[in-house]
């Protein structure tokens, strides 16, 4: 099998990959590892920013969101009891952000690239990467039970932080940064309507909580537990109780309680993995970086990463130059550092460590105290959270 672009991995980013390529006239293929049900069923980011919004939209892959999505101008703090809300446009000139879930963007691009796309390989297990400093790299995979080849100009890694795009790497030009936190996100889906109408981040002094939404009938919410919980020892009612501990105002605002569908615990953990491009081999996404969800950063970090490829390599047929390509990494990990900056400010500001200290805690306040005081500051947020330049 002979490809320009092959892709590794079927999440978003692979998948917007796939359609950025399909729309400028080159030729890719998708292997994905799971099932496609797998794929679509998989509960991940639900916060788009402006600009991954922007790029769906010029990809012609916006019109479900568009109808379903909820656009969110805010979101909230919440802590001693109090309540501000940082008002997005008009703190960024107008920037906003897209509730729309993973799940449902990947729907959406598995459909186009069926009707009207390269082909998209389900149960496509890639076993490795070969030849990523030639100007043929190959991957080699499995297939409705036999191996096969596929051969490429380029090879783009959407597989994450295990698979087996970054393992083309060299050990001795990699290098790794990252920081694990002792503690994780306990997280429900429950149907019933959010209790408020934008996301609502909690500092408490019991862990942080934050109030989201999937749809106007059902609700996301995550409560800080340490790292080692398992989501089965939480009863609903204890979870529905520990959430109203920690978003209580002074005001008459109350939590909706409904029936809970879906729990999991998300591990935090912050890690970069330099360079992001070896020879004809780059990686996207959760291959190379992974952000603590409290910034919403993941995805968006994702879909940054693919456009500055597909800008490359379109620039690259166009004029012949290959200067954007060799600048893949820099150009990406600008971005990424800047998003790894800005979660870990959110999640250092917003969860109580194990062992902290009323130093530590004064210290919290402050923070949050400078946003709701200080213009600048609250700006910094909103235009951080709205979303940093895709190339």
């Amino acid at each position: 099998m002979r490809t320009t672009v092959g892709i590794i991995g079927a999440g978003p980013a692979g998948l917007l990959l796939a359609r950025l390529l399909h729309n400028a006239g080159i030729d890719s293929v998708v292997l994905e590892t799971r099932d496609r049900a797998y794929v679509e069923q998989r509960q991940r980011a639900g916060i788009l920013e402006q600009g991954t919004v922007d790029v769906l939209r010029e990809a012609g892959a916006a019109a479900r969101m568009d109808r379903e999505g909820i656009p969110h101008d805010g979101i909230e703090l919440r802590f001693d009891r109090r309540r501000h809300r940082v008002d997005f446009p008009a703190l960024t000139g107008g920037r906003s952000v897209m509730v729309y879930a993973q799940t449902e963007v990947c729907k959406d691009l598995i459909a186009l690239q069926l009707a009207a796309g390269g082909p998209l390989l389900f149960e496509a297990e890639a076993l490795a990467v070969e030849g990523a400093g030639t100007e043929q790299p190959r991957v080699r995979f499995r297939h409705q039970g036999r191996e096969d080849v596929l051969e490429c100009d380029y090879v783009v890694g959407c597989d994450g932080s295990w698979g087996v795009a970054r393992k083309a790497v060299p050990a001795d030009v990699s290098r790794v940064f990252e920081r694990t936190y002792p503690y994780g996100w306990l997280g429900i889906l429950a149907d019933v309507p959010p209790s408020h109408d934008e996301l609502v981040y909690a500092r408490h002094d019991r862990g942080f909580a934050l109030l989201s939404m999937r749809s106007p009938t059902v609700t996301r919410a995550y409560l800080q537990v340490p790292a080692d919980t398992d989501a089965a020892d939480w009863g609903d009612e204890e979870i529905w109780d520990e959430l109203d501990r920690r978003l209580e105002t002074d005001d008459a605002w109350t939590l909706k309680r409904g029936p809970i569908t879906a729990k999991s615990v998300t591990p935090m953990r912050s890690h970069v993995h330099e360079p992001m491009r070896h020879g004809r081999v780059f990686l996207a996404g959760d291959a190379a970086h992974i952000v603590p969800p409290t910034g919403a950063k993941g995805l968006n970090l994702a879909v940054g990463d693919v456009v500055t490829f597909a800008r490359a390599l379109v620039e690259r047929r166009d004029t012949g130059s290959d200067a954007r390509l060799e600048a893949y990494s820099a150009t990406c990990l600008r971005r990424v550092w800047q998003a790894e900056r800005f979660s870990y400010a959110m999640t250092t500001m917003l969860h109580r460590a194990p062992g902290a200290t009323p130093f530590d805690d004064r210290i919290q306040f402050a923070q949050l105290d400078r946003i709701t005081t200080a213009r600048s500051a609250e700006a910094d947020l909103a235009e951080s959270y709205t979303g940093f330049p895709l190339d």
